[in-house]
């Protein structure tokens, strides 16, 4: 298969080493003091190593190479410890590899190896330790307390919010976050919320929210693996897709659609249609 991998420049490598630690894939080894790519199985491609090479003797190019094996390269990252399958972790997510990322958690829970996303603030640690990321991005999960303050200190004419974690952005979101697993998914276009009076109350209530736009939005390729990842991973319920009646917006049912289609398990999916001023026009399983 035809696809992204690394190749080094064998002139330009001193044998410095520099890049082997930061391979935990275990692609790079050493032979003959030489930095050497020992197998295409190994290599995702992702260039964790580029930057780590001070002779920039490493680069990606798009080959033909066997495909890579994320099982095969646990075998190997397990056996370095918890620290280094949290980083090949975190590697994964921060490239949005949804698909790598939930086999390498099958592999984990196959071998009964604890998952270091799943204690608390371990993956924000890491991160922040290696050049930190955007708060706003970071996972939250702010339910039930916040809806209960609101509750007991509003009026009563004032609708209390029914969100239930941040980010809720498709882009930013983990489907691996734990306010997901096992719920009904509210998949939203950007504009639904300012159109539709009581979206809280009427479509938020009781479910988790991703919000995406068809039209505006960029690196939609990652969209559909992670709403994958939401069906075989974080095993959700349901999928309401909730659209404006504008053309472009039929995009989030048709990758709601394809997802289901390529996962492993099967959900049902509403779809509901927004007018412009704020009535449903239409509301069916699909």
């Amino acid at each position: 298969m035809r696809r992204k991998i690394i190749t080094i420049d064998e002139e330009k490598c001193t044998g410095c080493e520099e890049c082997i630690p930061n391979c935990p894939e275990g692609a790079i080894q050493m032979i003959d003091g030489k930095a050497r790519l020992i197998s295409d199985l190994f290599c995702d491609g992702l260039g964790a190593c580029l930057g780590h090479c001070p002779e920039g003797a490493i680069t990606v190019e798009e080959r033909e190479a066997e495909p890579y094996d994320e099982r095969r390269v646990m075998e190997n990252v397990v056996r370095q410890g918890r620290n280094v399958i949290a980083a090949h972790l975190e590697h994964l997510k921060e490239h949005n590899e949804e698909r790598l990322l939930g086999q390498a958690l099958a592999f984990l829970r196959e071998q009964n190896i604890p998952n270091p996303m799943e204690v608390p603030n371990i993956m924000d640690k890491h991160h922040a330790a290696h050049a930190g990321g955007c708060p706003g991005s970071r996972s939250m999960d702010f339910a039930p307390a916040a809806a209960t303050v609101v509750a007991e200190s509003a009026p009563e004419t004032r609708h209390q919010s029914e969100l239930t974690h941040w980010p809720i952005q498709l882009h930013l979101i983990s489907p691996l976050a734990p306010h997901f697993l096992r719920k009904d998914l509210l998949f939203a276009a950007d504009c639904v919320p300012f159109t539709l009076p009581d979206f809280h109350r009427d479509y938020l209530r009781g479910k988790t929210l991703a919000i995406a736009c068809p039209k505006l939005d960029d690196g939609q390729d990652s969209y559909l693996e992670k709403l994958v990842a939401l069906i075989d991973h974080a095993e959700v319920n349901t999928i309401t897709v909730i659209i404006m009646q504008v053309p472009c917006c039929s995009g989030l049912v048709r990758l709601a659609q394809d997802a289901v289609a390529k996962a492993s398990r099967k959900v049902p999916v509403k779809v509901i249609v927004v007018g412009l001023r704020g009535e449903i026009l239409q509301e069916k399983w699909v």
